[in-house]
């Protein structure tokens, strides 16, 4: 095996690798809200991977964003908190199977503010699977007959809503800025681990001092899998892959949530629901297809020959 294909084969099981970590966070995530309620669980997980991605960016001598950098992470921070604690809260009511599948469907929601903000409408194709995608959900959540969403099926629904808008504003907001990757993640987690302790308040202590092994070891996959290595990992393979494989690859999150929901997790999804899922994961890449294909057409026209000889230029 050659060398690239070698640092490709690497690069595609990380990838995989982290789509993985995110599927199992939600079992990780429903646990340890049961033992020490849903803000203590968002602090501590907030809290250590704060604390690690300080080390690597102390170690790497990261420059910490300033001015309106530092606002937009701050801001991005706030955000990402209320995503977590929304899929926290949401996954401590329904079922992690159903929390993982759910959320994808932020991948359905993203495009959609995407070409609200660039003023360009997404063809008539992409909302046939937006339409198939909230189908798989009322199989998913039906159990069987129908009914309405849970509480836990609403939250998380929710949850998949502020990512759309969280992944929108990021890119919106920090596209043209040279600030350091790592350090605006940073800021981000310092903002969600203060928010979040400032929720739990007087139960934070109490939560810690109540962890067994178990818990420590849900915590420590959180913060330190589910954050820093799967953020980490991210960052370094998209740098040496194409942005589709990539997109691809972690895109198989929702089919990780239902294999470790159901193998580890021993919850059980009728056929009702298994349908519903093929449903919610196979809209989710017939989506970001026809996004893709969109706005390469329109949103990414191809270089005229000027523009092609500019570059060239630039280059040389």
């Amino acid at each position: 095996m050659s060398r690239r294909a070698s640092l490709d084969l690497l690069v595609d099981v990380l990838l995989v690798a982290v789509a993985a970590v995110w599927g199992a966070s939600f079992v990780a995530a429903k646990s340890l809200a049961l033992d020490v309620g849903v803000a203590p669980a968002v602090a501590l997980r907030f809290l250590v991977a704060a604390a690690a991605l300080g080390v690597i960016c102390a170690a790497r001598r990261e420059r910490m964003p300033r001015g309106r950098g530092l606002a937009v992470a701050v801001l991005l921070g706030f955000s990402q908190a209320a995503i977590i604690g929304l899929e926290t809260w949401g996954v401590h009511l329904t079922s992690a199977t159903n929390a993982g599948l759910l959320i994808s469907l932020a991948l359905i929601l993203t495009p959609v503010l995407e070409s609200l903000a660039a003023r360009s409408w997404l063809p008539r194709s992409y909302f046939v699977a937006a339409v198939a995608a909230v189908v798989g959900v009322a199989l998913l959540v039906s159990d069987g007959g129908l009914r309405m969403p849970t509480a836990g099926d609403g939250l998380v629904i929710a949850a998949a809503v502020v990512r759309a808008l969280h992944v929108t504003a990021s890119a919106r907001l920090t596209r043209d800025r040279r600030d350091s990757t790592l350090a605006v993640v940073l800021v981000q987690l310092i903002v969600c681990a203060a928010t979040a302790s400032l929720v739990a308040g007087a139960e934070l202590p109490a939560a810690v001092a109540r962890l067994d092994g178990a818990g420590w070891a849900n915590v420590l996959f959180l913060g330190l899998m589910c954050s820093v290595f799967a953020f980490v990992v991210q960052l370094w393979a998209v740098r040496r892959t194409s942005a589709t494989r990539a997109s691809i690859l972690m895109g198989t999150e929702p089919v990780w949530a239902l294999l470790v929901g159901i193998l580890l997790g021993g919850e059980i999804v009728g056929a009702v629901g298994l349908l519903g899922a093929a449903l919610i994961v196979a809209a989710s890449y017939a989506g970001q297809a026809i996004e893709r294909r969109h706005r390469h057409r329109v949103l990414e026209p191809p270089p005229t020959a000027t523009t092609g000889a500019a570059e060239l230029r630039s280059v040389t």
